[in-house]
């Protein structure tokens, strides 16, 4: 999978593959979940067709960061993650084009022939069906059905995808994960919530508390999750850990920019260094502000003996718990269908691979995608 950044880099691709034009889409693709999987599997279908490569077109930053800046939606993916998960659904080739001035403000028209003719020379175009473009988002299914039909580019519109009568977008999947409900949220996308990074050394705070942690670096923007919760850790080796973690801004003892920090159960082996891979399976509790670290450490451990209730409960498991504090830990966790998510499907649905295989074509030589760098914005 070829990942794109700029045209004057797509040209250079085209003119090595003899300018075969290609099968497009185009979007934010923010959280790639099902919505965007419809037109990705839409789109495979209509490049197999054709022979020609399956294209997604992205935009980095996103429009409404461009336009919004600090107050812009929480992203879902970062650009890293959103190549790898397009990669994985069968995208070919990911061109992504810098939003800046100049872009914003070619008109619809220029859009069409700078970035689709000219740029991907396009053959087929699949889009969803509330998709614009062009400056002051003027450009609409109509135009580009007309001046399809006119330069020879066939162009056609994905039906709404719902589940559960709703319209699935990226603004839903923020909002469910906003309000902890992380089983909607896992349907929504198609698999769990998830992050991965490298894993970095801190102040070793919970070590010192004894509770050791992997800390993940996050970019220094809003978060689409915060709070603990009980995740699934996927080393570099291919193993998959229960575990618990806290992500956020760490109020009890400051930091100057969020923290992912995960504490695997039952597992002591050094992994500074190596990416981790995160999925969000439940969510416990919200951040908050403990008096002293006696109080914070309490909270923590009472953090990880709840994790493990509910991953012996996704095992099939009973524990002994008291029954007030067995409700507790299911309402805690919005109300989570345990019974039709075993651990095994935990561990299998939250799978996270690293990239892998993707060739950059970028003002320096090919090479594997920037895109896993920690921080994308």
């Amino acid at each position: 999978m070829d990942l794109i950044r700029g045209l004057h880099n797509l040209a250079r691709l085209r003119k090595q593959d003899g300018s075969r034009g290609c099968v497009a889409t185009i979007g934010n693709f923010d959280g790639v979940h099902l919505g965007h999987q419809a037109i990705l599997e839409q789109l495979r279908e209509r490049a197999a067709a054709y022979g020609l490569p399956a294209t997604v077109v992205v935009f980095e930053p996103q429009p409404r960061e461009f336009f919004a800046g600090a107050k812009a939606p929480p992203r879902l993916t970062r650009l890293a993650d959103k190549v790898r998960l397009l990669a994985q659904h069968g995208a070919e080739r990911v061109l992504c084009l810098p939003f800046n001035e100049a872009l914003r403000s070619l008109s619809a028209r220029e859009f069409i022939e700078q970035v689709l003719i000219d740029g991907l020379g396009v053959r087929h175009l699949v889009v969803g069906d509330d998709f614009r473009f062009g400056c002051d988002r003027a450009g609409d299914f109509p135009l580009l059905e007309r001046i399809g039909a006119a330069e020879g580019f066939a162009v056609e519109h994905t039906r709404t995808f719902e589940v559960a009568d709703e319209r699935v977008s990226s603004t839903r999947v923020r909002k469910v994960l906003a309000d902890g409900n992380m089983t909607l949220a896992t349907e929504l996308l198609g698999r769990p919530h998830c992050w991965q990074g490298r894993v970095v050394a801190d102040r070793q705070l919970g070590r010192t508390l004894g509770v050791p942690t992997a800390n993940l670096p996050l970019p220094n923007a809003p978060l689409s999750v915060s709070g603990v919760y009980a995740v699934i850790a996927h080393l570099a080796d291919g193993r998959s850990c229960p575990a618990v973690a806290n992500i956020g801004w760490r109020p009890t003892v400051g930091t100057p920019r969020p923290v992912l920090e995960v504490h695997l159960l039952d597992f002591s082996e050094d992994i500074y260094g190596q990416r981790l891979g995160v999925s969000f399976c439940a969510f416990l509790r919200g951040e908050m502000r403990f008096d002293g670290l006696d109080a914070l450490k309490a909270a923590i451990y009472s953090d990880i003996a709840l994790a493990r209730r509910f991953f012996a409960l996704a095992a099939g498991d009973t524990p002994a718990v008291d029954e007030r504090e067995m409700h507790h830990c299911i309402t805690s966790m919005a109300d989570l269908p345990l019974a039709s998510c075993p651990l095994s499907a935990l561990m299998t649905r939250a799978q996270v691979t690293p990239l892998h295989g993707t060739a950059e074509v970028s003002d320096s030589t090919a090479r594997e995608a920037q895109a896993s760098r920690p921080h994308d914005g």
